[in-house]
């Protein structure tokens, strides 16, 4: 895809406050997305790989908490975390690693509670707030959204 498309594409992005825009073409793919008004677009072009192997016929239930799209409302005293990116989650910091923190655990404004692997590169989300953590709303290895609920704070 011709570069000049892409800066295009950026261009008509932030004129129309679109918050994000995917475009393929023939076995490439441009996906653009906005994560805050500050912060500039992301770009990333991926190249059609072999088709995925067929899904299970029947897919596990997940429960209602890591349902996606469920968001339940916090409590006066909760503290949601979500996650400021698309990405995958991991709870600690390589395999067979111990998590960064796990229900019951006191946290401190700024302490690791996780790491998002987007585009190859290894996200710490840190706390905003001091709190303990009463729910992990993710599972490691878990794809997140933007936006996606991963830890609640009390």
């Amino acid at each position: 895809m011709d570069i000049r498309k892409i800066k295009k594409l950026i261009e008509l992005l932030e004129e129309s406050g679109i918050a994000e825009i995917e475009i393929k073409e023939g076995e490439e793919a441009v996906r653009i997305s906005r994560m805050s008004p500050n912060a500039p677009p992301v770009t990333q072009v991926v190249h059609a790989a072999a088709p995925a192997a067929a899904l299970p016929a029947h897919a596990p239930e997940l429960p209602a908490a890591l349902a996606p799209g469920a968001a339940a409302k916090p409590k006066p005293n909760e503290h949601v975390i979500t996650a400021p990116m698309v990405g995958t989650f991991y709870a600690a910091p390589s395999p067979g690693a111990k998590p960064f923190v796990e229900i019951g655990d006191e946290v401190e404004l700024g302490q690791v509670l996780c790491v998002i692997e987007a585009m190859k590169m290894m996200n710490q989300i840190e706390a905003d707030k001091a709190g303990r953590v009463t729910s992990i709303m993710a599972r490691n290895g878990d794809p997140v959204e933007f936006g996606q609920p991963l830890f609640v704070l009390e």
